[in-house]
């Protein structure tokens, strides 16, 4: 058997004649189709592909000016203090505990008893002006180990969170510490702002 793509051979030709002829005398489209391509009309396997031109709409690109109303910028200003109330606060912590003193030392050559004893005047001098001048309140009132749970918007300025924190609250976990808080400051009043500078007055023996 002949390839469609190879010519056929003479007695396939002949026999493609005679049923041809039948074919076309029974089928007058069969007869118009031969008719056409005995006039020179390309099969249309035959004929070259035809270039076809798709013509593609293009978008024509409009700019368009949007305009954004922008939220009003409110200026935060940083609200500073005079560092009056500080240095107060130093002076009575080194008039009352020698706060000062203790700190600026070198302990490296003390004994841990001598630290001990001197850490034990320091301690009894700064618990007494915070008993004095303060009014502190813990954070939260539960005791220390006690289960809790923080809701949804809780000050978290007032309560840290730590441990594996997953998620978004309410969180449960176990109050650590219970924190302290301001309810009331009593510092005396200057009558020479200037003179709260010096934390302690040098000290000269005639």
């Amino acid at each position: 058997m002949n390839s469609p793509s190879q010519p056929p051979s003479f007695f396939s030709r002949i026999a493609l004649a005679i049923g041809s002829f039948f074919a076309i005398l029974g089928d007058a489209q069969l007869a118009q189709r031969v008719a056409r391509l005995r006039g020179g009309e390309q099969l249309a396997s035959d004929a070259p592909p035809r270039e076809v031109r798709v013509e593609v709409p293009v978008e024509k690109i409009v700019e368009t000016r949007i305009e954004v109303p922008v939220e009003r910028i409110v200026e935060k200003t940083i609200e500073t203090h005079a560092p009056t109330a500080a240095l107060q606060l130093l002076g009575l912590l080194q008039r009352q505990a020698r706060f000062v003193d203790f700190v600026q030392e070198d302990v490296a050559s003390y004994s841990d008893a001598e630290i001990g004893a001197a850490a034990r005047v320091v301690h009894e001098g700064c618990r007494k002006v915070l008993a004095e001048h303060f009014a502190l309140t813990p954070v939260r009132s539960e005791a220390e180990g006690t289960r809790v749970t923080l809701p949804a918007g809780f000050d978290a300025s007032a309560v840290r969170v730590s441990g594996n924190v997953v998620g978004q609250p309410p969180f449960t976990g176990t109050l650590a510490h219970r924190g302290w808080q301001v309810a009331g400051v009593h510092l005396p009043e200057l009558t020479d702002p200037q003179a709260a500078r010096v934390l302690a007055q040098a000290e000269v023996e005639l």
